[in-house]
């Protein structure tokens, strides 16, 4: 199984002025791409070369685990961004106000996490099979799948997500980022988690 480079969900300049067409074409034309290419050829004639990548992120390790790891992860974060306005699902928004105590309170955690987080890595919302919803951040290539939880939304906090737009001012991407949240994406992953 070859695994090929996901098109964009919107236009290179979809998310302007909160993320650059140039920061696109380096995150997702060079870095996802890169990742995607290195992953092909580690696989190749291995175990993991007939795997979906979900398997392969759960079952490798080493540079297969963090290429693989890396294209999942990459996939979720685009799929999670639209210029669309869009809103929670009524079910999202309870299990916020039942976890967190509101939205806006879920958006502060969220933020301070990823603000938070040392070096590079991922910030997540995901969902545990008791149903709680669950904030948990992730060096380099980590993602939820590593815990058996289900995700639901993913921020990038690799500096190659920000750094054209914001150079090291992680805090005011992460503000900007929160307002391309594609709550229609986050609330079908959660529908599907319960089926």
């Amino acid at each position: 199984m070859t695994h090929t480079l996901m098109d964009l969900p919107f236009d290179e300049n979809a998310l302007e002025p909160y993320i650059s067409k140039e920061t696109l074409q380096y995150h997702h034309g060079k870095h996802h791409a890169g990742y995607i290419n290195k992953l092909n050829i580690l696989i190749e004639g291995t175990v993991y070369a007939e795997m979906k990548l979900e398997e392969i992120v759960t079952k490798a390790d080493g540079g297969i685990f963090n290429n693989a790891a890396q294209v999942f992860n990459h996939n979720f974060y685009f799929n999670g961004m639209s210029k669309k306005a869009t809103s929670p699902s009524k079910e999202l928004l309870a299990l916020f106000e039942r976890d967190f105590g509101s939205i806006e309170s879920f958006k502060e955690k969220f933020l301070d996490m990823a603000a938070g987080l040392f070096g590079s890595g991922w910030v997540w919302l995901s969902i545990k099979d008791s149903g709680t919803l669950s904030i948990e951040s992730f060096s380099n290539a980590g993602n939820p799948l590593l815990l058996g939880h289900t995700p639901l939304l993913t921020c990038d906090v690799w500096e190659h997500a920000y750094y054209i737009d914001y150079r090291n001012a992680r805090a005011d991407y992460l503000e900007k980022w929160w307002e391309l949240v594609n709550w229609d994406f986050v609330s079908e992953n959660l529908e599907a988690s319960t089926q």
